[in-house]
Order: C-alpha cells, then structure tokens, then sequence
C-alpha cells in the first residue's frame, strides 16, 4: 500500500509486472533498487558481454536514481551476481571506476541467472543525507 513519503519507479523491463516488483523505490531516505540486468522491454542487450552489460547496468541506476530524487554518491551497498568467474575482474573494475571515491561496500558473487545470455545482474541500497542537518 504506498505511503505518502514513498516513491515508486518502474522501468519498461516486462518483468516488473509479470511478477509485481519495482525498479526502485524510496522511502525517505531510503532507496532501494531491485537486481538490475542488460535488458529492456526487448529483452536482454549485449548479449554474453559482460563488460556492455555491466555499464549498461550503471547506466541504468543512475537512471533510476534520478528517478528516485538520488544519485550514485547516495548509494552505500552494491551486490553484484556474475554468471561466469572469468569476468570478475572487468566487472570489477567497472564497478570501481563508476564508484571512485564513493567505494560503497559491496558484494560479488557467481551464479546462474534467469537469462543464460545475461552475465551480470547488480543491486543497489542507498542512503540520502539530509544535508540540511
């Protein structure tokens, strides 16, 4: 039942309905956003390329953030699935080049997701300081 300090955002991914969750959603100062994939309502993009996909993904939150009234300096937790241990490294560094100076803690773990031309799936929590005081 949404709330009057809670903001929803949905993407255009066919998932999201099929099985009633959100992109992203904010209470207060809380933004959570859901395992985000290379996909659209097309489908999976840039398939079996790992480093596309990945940046594509950051893409992607940062879309979500804005949606959120957020940005990526906000966010203090990622977790990372990967398909395939040989990619870690690259999308490890994707990961710290699109977070220099935020370093959020994170997690990065392998294994199978719902689309085998996926190779990553990424999942944010972020918190937003109410610099006001």
């Amino acid at each position: 039942m949404p709330t009057d300090d809670k903001i929803i955002y949905k993407s255009d991914t066919p998932w999201e309905e099929k099985y009633s969750y959100s992109r992203g959603i904010r209470i207060g100062n809380i933004v959570e956003l859901s395992g985000t994939t290379a996909s659209d309502k097309t489908g999976v993009l840039f398939p079996n390329d790992a480093a596309a996909q990945t940046k594509y993904i950051f893409e992607k939150i940062e879309r979500t953030l804005q949606h959120l009234k957020a940005d990526k300096t906000d966010i203090i937790r990622t977790r990372m699935y990967i398909t395939d241990q040989k990619d870690a490294d690259t999308i490890a560094s994707i990961h710290g080049s699109f977070f220099k100076y935020i370093d959020p803690v994170s997690t990065l773990v392998v294994v199978q997701l719902m689309d085998p031309a996926m190779k990553v799936e990424i999942e944010c929590s972020a918190y937003i300081n109410d610099k006001n005081g």
